[in-house]
């Protein structure tokens, strides 16, 4: 009987097959947006059990046990690991037509050579068989994001960071670059009750007396330049929709003079603050050459119930409807009348927003940089193969597929990475597609190459790390 994950899972058509098998499978993966810890990494961690390292954190899994009715003590509780496991196992049969159910049995096989279907019954066998395998050097952190021919993890980092992980990997020997990303949230949520007390920390960080909005441009430029020079070469923001208001700069001084002074700020007043410390941010990183993400919609953390029993990240979130042109293309448009729009991806959580986020990316291309401002990947409840087939083929109608920097795990699991090959698989599956329809020529040599940038080429010019950098240097 034919494996379920075989060498051709999910491509349809000779020619998609040899697209992936002579193309996509073997070029390196830049990992661009990814949660994992960069103290994991520089401690080179090892995981105690199969649990700890697949399930615990992993909020994708936890909703889908809820909705099978497990109980809470068996996914976030104090049941042990094995039982957490088990109830995992009697999960996955039920995730037919769940990316999940994919995306376990790719990780099984591909980091455990385990290709059986997880079920109730076999449940106690793969946890011990795993666990076995865990023991081994090639399963720790390093290891297992190496061993996938990963070139590049950038993680998550908050601008008050040390970054004394990444010092630490840079300093050492291992061949995969883990970089920085700067996660200003703290500096833009002016409306959290411990802003006022991250501006302090920020303050002391860096010894500037944050009074108004230029002393805190200042400091802000500091951590800027400091993750620089520690190899950032992106920014990230997750926000509900972008900041487009207008403001004047005594205004913004005012708002957060008042947000200082421990003082009620309007909602229209949050608006205009963001909308300011936005374009402030948007000019530092076109400084830099830095490149913007920006995820946008997603209503986070609606039950508050599970949020103060467990925390953030807890799988309580949802796509949001929000109206994102009109305020996208007014931040956009400021950042470029000012001459400073960096390099920008944008992803968006609902998918019927495709078309606006696609083509407002096409509205501000240019440069002599290929599509400088990018519709980025499906992104979260949209990373599965129809979200992805759709962003694709939005992206193909809408502006120029064969200029994406493609995808990205966004994920804080260090089993993710497969992730990359389903979307490669899912990219030459269409491709193939359409060849076989008289779509698109029979040309592989040419076709070939467009999925050799899509996967690996598009970002590694794109995004300049600084490895890839100072080997085109060594070069010349």
């Amino acid at each position: 009987m034919k494996k379920f994950i075989h060498e051709d899972f999910l491509l349809k058509t000779d020619y998609a097959k040899m697209l992936y098998h002579d193309y996509a499978k073997n070029q390196p993966i830049i990992d661009y947006h990814c949660h994992l810890p960069a103290n994991e990494l520089a401690e080179d961690k090892s995981f105690e059990n199969i649990t700890k390292l697949w399930i615990e954190g992993d909020h994708y899994k936890w909703r889908a046990m809820r909705a099978l009715g497990i109980a809470e003590q068996f996914i976030t509780g104090k049941a042990t690991d094995e039982e957490k496991f088990q109830k995992w196992a009697e999960t996955v049969p039920y995730t037919l037509r769940n990316p999940l159910y994919h995306w376990t049995h790719l990780e099984l096989s591909r980091y455990f050579g385990i290709d059986e279907l997880l079920t109730s019954e076999n449940a106690g066998k793969i946890y011990e068989q795993c666990n076995l395998e865990l023991n081994k050097p090639s399963f720790s952190s390093r290891s297992l994001v190496s061993r996938m021919n990963v070139k590049v993890v950038c993680t998550t980092d908050d601008p008050l960071d040390e970054l004394s992980h990444h010092i630490k990997l840079s300093e050492s020997d291992y061949p995969v670059q883990v970089l920085p990303t700067f996660r200003p949230d703290g500096l833009i949520d002016i409306e959290k009750v411990d802003f006022t007390d991250y501006l302090s920390a920020l303050s002391k960080m860096t010894g500037i007396s944050i009074t108004n909005f230029e002393s805190l441009g200042e400091a802000i430029q500091k951590r800027v330049d400091y993750f620089h020079e520690n190899g950032c070469r992106l920014s990230d923001h997750g926000l509900p929709h972008a900041y487009g208001f207008t403001y004047t700069e005594k205004e913004v001084n005012q708002i957060l003079s008042k947000r200082l002074g421990e003082k009620s700020i309007s909602p229209q007043e949050i608006r205009q603050y963001k909308s300011a410390i936005l374009h402030l941010l948007g000019q530092l990183y076109a400084e830099k050459n830095w490149v913007m993400q920006l995820h946008l919609g997603p209503i986070r953390d609606t039950n508050k119930a599970i949020l103060t029993k467990i925390g953030i990240n807890a799988g309580v979130d949802s796509i949001g409807d929000y109206a994102h042109a009109e305020h996208l293309a007014s931040f956009l448009n400021g950042l470029n009348n000012s001459g400073s729009l960096p390099k920008t991806i944008l992803y968006n959580s609902n998918p019927s927003d495709n078309e606006v986020f696609a083509t407002m990316a096409g509205n501000f291309t240019g440069e002599a940089i290929k599509s400088k401002v990018q519709f980025g990947a499906a992104w979260w409840f949209l990373d599965q193969k129809d979200g992805i087939k759709d962003q694709l083929d939005v992206t193909s109608n809408m502006g120029l597929l064969s200029c994406s920097v493609g995808m990205l795990t966004d994920s804080r699991s260090f089993l993710s990475f497969p992730r990359h090959e389903y979307y490669r698989r899912v990219l030459c599956n269409m491709f193939g597609n359409d060849i076989k329809a008289g779509l698109l020529p029979n040309d592989m040599k040419w076709i070939g190459k467009i999925v050799e940038d899509i996967t690996y080429n598009n970002a590694k010019e794109f995004f300049q790390f600084p490895s890839f950098v100072e080997n085109l240097a060594l070069k010349k």
